[in-house]
């Protein structure tokens, strides 16, 4: 059974998430403050987290900053905050959607079930969002063979250059995922980022080339404006 950990401040609305995620067969369990929410969702097993941003004590975004640096389970982040700044934040520390209150339960309901689906079908349904134990990866018409280092485009062979080959792997291991310029510099080359976005851009351009079947309208890597990038699932 999937476990889903609520970080929620108001205890009414925490409480009808809880029920109707239950019903829909999902574990969960309701963490009031962001001090106590933060220790679960970093000591704990959990599935999914869902997090409210204005939270007495440690505020969602740290809670995401921080799980996030060390988990790569979906987090959606749950918010009265409209402004789009809050939301490219959001998105920018690693959450993998943002809701705005007030929003209806059921919808709440499909999110949690296709961010679930999408991470299980990468993982095989480990459980811990990661995709970095298999041999082989398959996203639409991506197939990746690790341990060979090959990738087939819709059955074609496509040869890749070391870098591009690896963070091409980092972007599908962590899908719907917006990750910044500095953060994949970080990532793939292992060096101080600043100054060095161009090295990111002109490996992105290379991968829409040889992936996406319109470049110029890529369905696999968007780009987030004012964010970075995204691989979509």
């Amino acid at each position: 059974m999937k476990r889903i950990l609520i970080i929620e401040d108001e205890s009414v609305i925490a409480e009808v998430q809880k029920d109707y995620l239950e019903v829909s067969g999902y574990a969960v369990e309701i963490a009031a403050s962001g001090e106590i929410g933060l220790q679960k969702a970093l000591h704990e097993p959990y599935d999914l987290i869902l997090l409210d941003l204005m939270l007495p004590g440690v505020d969602g975004y740290e809670i995401c900053r921080q799980v996030r640096a060390v988990k790569n389970i979906p987090i959606l982040m749950v918010s009265a905050r409209r402004e789009e700044v809050d939301k490219i934040r959001g998105l920018g520390l690693g959450a993998d959607d943002y809701i705005m209150k007030p929003f209806s339960v059921g919808e709440l309901v499909a999110r949690v079930k296709a961010h679930l689906a999408r991470f299980e079908r990468l993982t095989g349904g480990g459980g811990s969002g990661e995709a970095k134990g298999r041999d082989s990866l398959q996203v639409g018409g991506l197939s990746i063979d690790t341990l060979a280092r090959k990738i087939l485009v819709n059955g074609v062979e496509v040869a890749f250059t070391s870098k591009e080959y690896d963070l091409l792997l980092f972007l599908v291991q962590h899908p719907n995922r917006v990750f910044g310029k500095e953060q994949l510099f970080e990532r793939i080359w292992g060096l101080d980022a600043m100054g060095d976005n161009a090295t990111v851009t002109v490996h992105i351009s290379k991968l829409r080339e040889k992936i996406e079947t319109d470049p110029s309208k890529p369905q696999y890597i968007e780009t987030i404006w004012g964010v970075g990038y995204r691989f979509n699932v």
